[in-house]
């Protein structure tokens, strides 16, 4: 089966996002566990930072992320007429 030119756009695309979405995940999981005694000097809402990302900023994040996926898709699904269904 030959992908047509939107076709390959909109797995361009879907890629790109992925890529990047994975690249946050990564910081946020690898990035800041690896500093964690580094960041300590630095507070956020009276914590030391990587006490609130190890406890609820992760988690936070990892949800918004998932959400901005599901959004950006959405949409990149109506440019491209491959939705599912109606609104």
């Amino acid at each position: 089966m030959q992908l047509t030119g939107k076709h390959k756009q909109y797995w361009q695309k879907n890629l790109r996002l992925t890529g990047v979405l994975l690249t946050i995940w990564f910081v946020v999981t690898f990035v800041f566990g690896w500093f964690a005694r580094d960041l300590q000097s630095v507070t956020f809402l009276g914590f030391p930072l990587s006490f609130y990302m190890g406890a609820q900023g992760a988690v936070l994040i990892f949800v918004a992320l998932v959400g901005f996926y599901a959004f950006c898709m959405d949409k990149l699904d109506h440019e491209c007429g491959v939705q599912d269904g109606e609104r």
